[in-house]
């Protein structure tokens, strides 16, 4: 351990001391430039006049030095531009790439920065990868932004400019776009704050191709880690991004789903499928396009065991078309079980049990009828039944009324009860039927069949929601203000 330090001292030692050497370097570069642009826009005049004493020699208190302020308020109005224009430019550039490696395809992330005089000559160039940057082009483009302002500083540049050629990091920097996610934000302003310890600090737009050294460095950064992988005893400390709140997380802290890979941490996934379960969906990954659903095993590390259980429900619902499922009508069991289930389960303990109606729930093993949805009515036919209680149970009423008194609506097609919260009229039910709201008219082909408004001022989201809403993840589906009973 002691050993590990004194090197890192020492290598700290040397970091400073070649930091110095190249900041020495940089100010003789600097002082010659301008030594060489005065005296080639020198007038002929000024330069018979001046030109057998005019020095400059480089440094501080130099006894050599000359104060030639006639002759520098002369330059300056012949030069213009040579006190206002920037000294140094910055070029950065932050990749990502899917590259295979032993036969398996990842996404690895790497961060190109070059800074140049404003002859475009070479000073320094930084080469870097970034590991669990994850998707997101624009982090990868901040990180390579923010190492490359924090070389210029630690090289005491004052004037310098960066070229951007990704638009919506050039509109974020100059503060025309407001960034939605909140880590992005946080790089930004990151930036923000390093560009005012400049004395004078620009962003400008170029193209592509105008972008020099740098995307050769960021790409050597991403080769470096496909030819040079990290060693496995390294892995607990590698960091990645999760890419829905993007933030930096320890790799054993992040959950990967089966079958796609696809990787986010665990409280992201959590929020995900909780949010789907309310819904009274099947969760699924987040990843947009991705079909790949989520196992009850898998789902056992972040969820707790009251929404396993509902997890294993909805799961259970999915797998019954909605015409075929059946529920207990018991009220301390309600099991959910499909037709043909409960008459295969039925014969064996009941006699004509297909042709009677009659079923034994697989749970508690009650008998009820899967015609009138209610115990069973021994020596009465269902017809006897109904016509002896015509009205439905009390329950049912009592559902009913609730749902009339607070404008309800319930699904033709799966007969779920749903309460419009906030949003439009379009609703788009868990059975995946789509409806209007206000009057039930159907939706076809995303258009509506109604003459109804499409949403009221009212229910529309507000704006402090709106911003909540904006801090969640792009991915997470909260569309359509709806909860489903």
């Amino acid at each position: 351990m002691l050993s590990k330090l004194q090197q890192e001292s020492l290598d700290h030692k040397r970091c400073l001391l070649e930091t110095q050497k190249l900041k020495d370097d940089l100010k003789r570069r600097v002082h010659d430039e301008k030594f060489a642009r005065q005296i080639a826009d020198m007038p002929e005049e000024l330069w018979e006049d001046w030109g057998d004493f005019f020095e400059r020699p480089f440094g501080e208190g130099c006894s050599k030095e000359l104060c030639w302020d006639e002759a520098d308020s002369e330059i300056d109005s012949v030069d213009g531009v040579s006190d206002n224009e920037y000294d140094f430019r910055i070029y950065f550039k932050g990749l990502i790439s899917q590259e295979k490696v032993k036969d398996k395809a990842s996404n690895y992330a790497g961060i190109g920065v070059a800074i140049c005089d404003f002859r475009d000559n070479l000073i320094l160039e930084i080469t870097k990868p970034l590991v669990g940057v994850g998707l997101s082009k624009q982090a990868a483009e901040l990180k390579a932004l923010i190492e490359g302002l924090n070389a210029a500083l630690s090289l005491e540049l004052d004037r310098i400019e960066f070229c951007c050629d990704y638009y919506p990091i050039y509109q974020y920097i100059t503060r025309r776009w407001p960034p939605k996610q909140r880590k992005i934000s946080m790089l930004v302003n990151q930036v923000l704050l390093l560009q005012r310890k400049f004395t004078d600090c620009r962003p400008i737009l170029m193209a592509r191709n105008d972008i020099k050294y740098a995307f050769k460095l960021a790409r050597e950064a991403i080769v470096s880690q496909v030819t040079q992988p990290v060693e496995q005893n390294e892995s607990k400390s590698v960091k990645e991004t999760c890419v829905i709140c993007l933030e930096d997380t320890d790799s054993g802290s992040m959950f990967s789903v089966d079958g796609c890979m696809h990787r986010y941490c665990f409280s992201c996934m959590k929020q995900h499928v909780e949010v789907k379960l309310l819904h009274g969906t099947v969760p699924k990954c987040p990843h947009e396009g991705c079909k790949s659903e989520l196992t009850v095993d898998s789902c056992r590390k972040f969820l707790t065991p009251k929404m396993i259980e509902t997890l294993k429900q909805r799961t259970r619902e999915a797998s019954i078309p909605v015409t075929e499922r059946v529920y207990c009508p018991y009220p301390r069991c309600s099991t959910l079980m499909s037709r043909s289930e409960a008459l295969e389960y039925s014969k064996d303990a009941l006699v004509r049990a297909e042709r009677s109606g009659a079923r034994k729930c697989l749970k508690c093993h009650a008998l009820f009828c899967i015609n009138c949805k209610v115990p069973w009515h021994s020596d009465m036919t269902c017809q006897d039944y109904k016509r002896k209680n015509p009205l439905p149970p009390v329950e049912d009423l009592k559902l009913k009324s609730l749902a009339s008194m607070n404008l309800w609506r319930q699904c033709v097609k799966c007969n779920h009860i749903i309460e419009l919260s906030e949003g439009c009229y379009h609703m788009t039910c868990r059975c995946g039927y789509e409806f209007c709201y206000n009057c039930g008219a159907e939706w076809k082909n995303k258009k509506a069949t109604c003459s109804c408004p499409l949403w009221e001022e009212d229910l529309i989201w507000t704006e402090n929601r709106d911003t909540d809403e904006e801090e969640m993840d792009e991915d997470s589906d909260y569309d359509d203000g709806w909860f489903v009973f």
